[in-house]
């Protein structure tokens, strides 16, 4: 879990990125997640566009792809959503350990 100061300091660094990841009218499938995991593994910090109607769908359709990912909702406006998951051997953003950035 990190703390206010961290998801401020990632919601800050993902504020000029564009959507990489694009959730269409069918839905997560398994070709899409196999980018969102190629995505992540690149660039730790990203967004996702959702291009569902429904509010509820959005929501599941951005759950699913968290907890299949293993990546964390930094943050969730309307259809778009930020996810960050540190690459695993190298990390390229160093979050703050806490406290003020």
């Amino acid at each position: 879990m990190y703390t206010n100061a961290q998801i401020r300091f990632l919601r800050a660094r993902a504020h000029h990125l564009k959507p990489l990841v694009h959730v269409g009218q069918r839905g997560v499938t398994p070709a899409l997640l196999q980018e969102l995991e190629l995505a992540l593994t690149a660039h730790e910090l990203l967004k996702v566009k959702v291009a569902a109607g429904d509010r509820a769908l959005r929501a599941a359709a951005i759950a699913r792809l968290c907890d299949t990912s293993g990546a964390f909702l930094v943050q969730r406006i309307g259809n778009t959503a930020v996810l960050y998951r540190p690459h695993p051997e190298k990390p390229r953003l160093e979050v703050p350990p806490g406290g003020k950035p």
